[in-house]
């Protein structure tokens, strides 16, 4: 169950860091954002890596293989997220992407790795998903809906790019002989690499400009810790201990612990998003349950 605990944790992260990230949303741009969190959260990695944690020696094939992950999974494919948020807005963007990524990622395991899932495990995702869907269609209802056919191809390539890392990283986890910490390190250099060449590319604005700029970097280093650092190691525990498809579906109820963050904030909540937000917590129950049943490995 360790598994299933760290990716409810990551959708807790991501919940709670969304809503800096969307204030420094503000001031950064897209590319520049990703790229100034990965950094942080690379040098949060690197101090506990170099000093707390004992050398990790991989054959180049799994080194380049992470890295190949990250570049699929953080460069490109959170690319393909901020261009769908552009197309079509929020809501449609994390519906397509929350929605597919799972699917994605069960079938992918499947036919990379021969990770098959059992019945109780393929319904506990089918009952989080459609929770998750109408939690966000609940609360976004208000929403302007915006139609391009290029942003839900976009959010379509998202999900496909985060399936693959996924798979990626939950192959070389269970192959090799690395702990998270590590794992996550790799990663991050393979997403950064794509990020600035991207930015160079695109010549984007590397340094945002503000008129409170240690309240800026505040919240922005808070935000690369929980959401980013935290998130992403966390996510390579899961990865380690339960299988992809489980995991990215788990993922995905962070729309849903964002009602438990608006909770404690004593926000207004919608009756309806409680509902729903219960129907997923039994489909949470069914895949806690089926894991312990079914082998993570």
């Amino acid at each position: 169950m360790t598994g299933e605990i760290a990716a409810l944790t990551v959708a807790l992260c991501w919940a709670i860091a969304a809503r800096m990230f969307r204030e420094l949303g503000r001031t950064f741009s897209p590319l520049a954002l990703n790229l100034w969190k990965g950094m942080v959260a690379i040098a949060f990695l690197m101090a506990i890596t170099q000093w707390f944690l004992p050398a990790v020696s991989l054959p180049n094939e799994a080194i380049y293989w992470l890295l190949f992950s990250g570049v699929i999974g953080i460069g490109i494919g959170d690319t393909c997220f901020f261009q769908a948020l552009n197309k079509i807005g929020d809501t449609q963007s994390v519906l397509v992407t929350e929605t597919l990524a799972p699917i994605f990622t069960a079938l992918l395991a499947m036919a990379w790795i021969g990770e098959w899932l059992s019945w109780q495990q393929w319904i506990g995702i089918a009952v989080v998903l459609f929770s998750v869907d109408m939690v966000v269609k609940v609360r976004r209802r208000t929403e302007l809906h915006l139609f391009a056919i290029s942003g839900y191809l976009y959010a379509a390539a998202a999900a496909i790019c985060q399936a693959v890392g996924a798979v990626i990283s939950r192959d070389i986890l269970t192959r090799y002989s690395i702990d998270a910490f590590n794992a996550s390190q790799i990663r991050l250099l393979g997403g950064l690499g794509i990020i600035v060449l991207l930015m160079l590319v695109l010549r984007q604005k590397w340094v945002p400009t503000s008129d409170k700029p240690l309240k800026l970097w505040r919240l922005f280093a808070l935000a690369t810790l929980l959401g980013t650092a935290a998130a992403l190691y966390l996510q390579m525990v899961a990865f380690a201990n339960a299988k992809a498809g489980v995991v990215q579906t788990l993922i995905a109820t962070s729309a849903v612990m964002s009602l438990l963050v608006a909770w404690v904030l004593r926000e207004k909540l919608n009756v309806k998003t409680v509902i729903w937000s219960l129907f997923a917590l039994v489909g949470v129950g069914i895949l806690m349950a089926a894991g312990e049943f079914s082998p993570a490995v």
